[in-house]
Formats: structure tokens, sequence, C-alpha cells
């Protein structure tokens, strides 16, 4: 055994016990990584120099592991492109799915249909499948829960971001601000790192040998909730609150109050603090600076709010909470950006969330199952708990 192998990586003691497994190692993660102070990057760059790209590059950079030549990312879209399209058994099955439930529960029985329908079992072909389907899948999904009408075919000549936003059927749509803003939304939520819950949970189900849909759907079962992919929404709705609350004038002092109540309530402030992260949220950053560029949105009510709150919550949480990363994440202020550029449908954004947060989980499924430990995969999960018998 080498002496990499040997090396002791953590020292697990009782009080470690029922932390959310945080900093205990599990395994190895190729596609991003999270470093406290310098924030997200995948496969080694970092998220500012990746801003920029479009979302097929920034895939296939995670999905393989390189950057591509043109030729290459050309391929890989068409081959995307190829794949999008949904069955008319498929879409009927989806559409005659109940209403009632939330978006992501709608979400979650569309994946189980394409699977039974248009699965086949092979991770990577599956996984490929899944990222192409996914704008049609998340818009139908939405269409439906809505009540938006039929969703419109997919579109082959558009970007992934632009396509999904032509699939949606929403009112006031102003397609050319979305799209940036959706492209960016895209890029900075594709992946983040290996330990983050939805991946941590589809990796563990495929350790039992499911397929990737099944894998994907436990995925999004995990993201929905408040803790995970659901805190953009509510973050969101901090941030309304407060400008309902304050008014125009945002004042420090009123906010301070606010804050004071509300901590003294047990509430969370949403989009503030985060489990890796001591540092204002590279994501967040690159948000920011986009809403403060564009003329059209700086001075929308949502972004002025958000900046205000970005400048005073932090000291507040470090003064009141004792918080020692009280910084912003990226959900203080993604949420914002997509309302302000026309999407307003906050109830909506954790499946946008998993649209994008897909092609990190689906790459690290592939990795575990196929290429881990020479290509022998990881075996099933199998933590060992303390009996309190």
């Amino acid at each position: 055994m080498s002496d990499m192998e040997d090396e002791v990586l953590f020292e697990v003691t009782k009080k470690h016990l029922e932390t959310g497994l945080r900093g205990i190692p599990v395994g190895f993660c190729n596609t991003s990584a999270v470093d406290p102070t310098k924030g997200l990057c995948y496969r080694g760059l970092d998220i500012a120099s990746l801003c920029r790209w479009q979302p097929e590059r920034v895939m296939y950079l995670i999905f393989y592991g390189s950057e591509g030549s043109s030729e290459e990312i050309e391929k890989f879209s068409n081959d995307l492109k190829s794949r999008a399209f949904l069955s008319h058994k498929t879409k009927k099955y989806i559409n005659a799915l109940p209403r009632e439930g939330t978006v992501m529960q709608i979400l979650r029985c569309a994946l189980g249909i394409v699977s039974m329908v248009e699965g086949c079992g092979n991770y990577k072909e599956d996984a490929l499948n899944i990222m192409a389907k996914m704008p049609q899948l998340v818009a139908g999904s939405i269409n439906h829960h809505a009540g938006w009408g039929q969703t419109p075919e997919s579109n082959p000549d558009l970007s992934l971001t632009d396509n999904f936003i032509h699939l949606l059927n929403f009112p006031d749509k102003n397609s050319s601000l979305l799209s940036e803003a959706m492209r960016l939304f895209a890029v900075v939520h594709f992946d983040h790192g290996g330990g983050n819950l939805s991946a941590f949970v589809g990796k563990a189900v495929a350790s039992g040998l499911e397929d990737m849909y099944g894998s994907l759907i436990a995925s999004f079962s995990a993201l929905s909730g408040l803790r995970h992919g659901s805190a953009n929404m509510k973050s969101i709705e901090l941030v309304k609150q407060v400008r309902a609350l304050l008014g125009e004038k945002l004042d420090e002092k009123e906010l301070s109050t606010l804050i004071e109540t509300w901590l003294s309530e047990g509430c969370l402030i949403y989009g503030f603090g985060h489990a890796v992260l001591k540092v204002e949220d590279p994501r967040a950053t690159l948000l920011y600076d986009w809403a403060l560029q564009h003329p059209q949105i700086s001075k929308h009510e949502l972004i002025e709010t958000a900046v205000f709150l970005r400048k005073n919550v932090p000291p507040l949480l470090q003064k009141k909470k004792k918080m020692s990363s009280p910084h912003p994440n990226v959900d203080a202020i993604s949420g914002s950006v997509l309302s302000a550029a026309s999407f307003d449908y906050p109830e909506y954004f954790t499946a946008i969330f998993a649209l994008f947060r897909s092609v990190g989980i689906v790459s690290q499924i592939l990795y575990e199952r196929e290429h881990a430990r020479e290509g022998k995969g990881t075996p099933i999960l199998r933590p060992r708990y303390i009996p309190t018998l």
C-alpha cells in the first residue's frame, strides 16, 4: 500500500456524530470543488473565469473533464440537440399528472415516466439523454403545473438556455434580457462539489445499482428541501418582505430592528451563510455584478433591496448571531435576478435549479459507477451507526 493510501485524512471522534458528515471525507470528486476562500471551480477552473462561457461549453468541461476544441463542443452540442425531444407517449403521460402538488413532485414523476418509456439502462447514455431532455422536462412540468398551456416543441437551433426560455409559456416574457440572466444562472449552478446533498444522495442511491433516472429522482427529492434547492425561493421571499416592510428608503436602523426580531423568533435569514465558504460566494458576486451592470434591471426594486441586504445583513448576523461566515451565498441574489429579468415566479426557481444542477449530478454518478476504483465503481454505501440500545 502506498504512502498516499496510508495517509490519515480525518480522525472521527464521538463529537462528529450527527453533524451531517460535515468535513468527513467519503470519496473523490473530479467534476468540481468548493474552496472556503476561492469558492467554486469546475475541473480546476474558477467560476469567474467561466462566467462568459456558453452553457454547452461548460457542460462539456464538467462531463468530459477537458475544455474541448470548438469542433468537439459543437459535436457535443449537436448530440444533445438530437436527444432533446420527448416521445408523444411520454408527453401524454406527463400532461396527465395531477397539478395539486408542487412542481418538483411533478418533475420527479416526469423523470420516472421518461425512465419507463425512454430509459436505456446505460449510465452514460441515460446521462446524456437526461442533460438533453431536462429543458423540455422542466419547462413541461412548469407549464403543466401553472396551467400555461401546451409546451412547444424543442427548438434545436437555440442554445440550451434559450431553448428552455422558448419552451416556457409564461406571460410578459422579456426573452433578450432573460437569455443572458438564464445563461449565467445555469453556469453558476451546474455543480457544487461532491458533498452537496443532492449529489451525495444520488450517488448513494446509485451505489445500490439503481439506474440514472431513479438516482436523479432521489437527488431531486433531496434538492427540494428548504435547506438546499428551495432556499432560493425562500431568499426572494425575504427580499420581497424587506421591501414591503421598509419601503423605498431601505433604512439601516429599521433593518437592524427587523433582523433582530426575526432572529428572536427563530427565523432563518435565507441567502446568508454557507457550510463551506468563509467569504461572499463568488457565484453571488458574479450575479450582483451582472445585475448592477444592466440598466434595465439595476434600479429594479428587488435588485436594489438585494444589494442593500448584501451590505447590511452580514454585520448584523455577525453581531447578533455570532456567525463566523454570514456572507451572501448565491441564493441571496439569484432569484432576484430571474425575477427582475421577467421570470417572477419564485415557486418554480427550485425546478430551474434542478434543471442545471442535474449536469453535475449525473456526471458525478457516472464517475462513481463506471470510473472510480479503476473502473470497478464504488461499492454500495454502508456507513456505520453506533447503537444506543
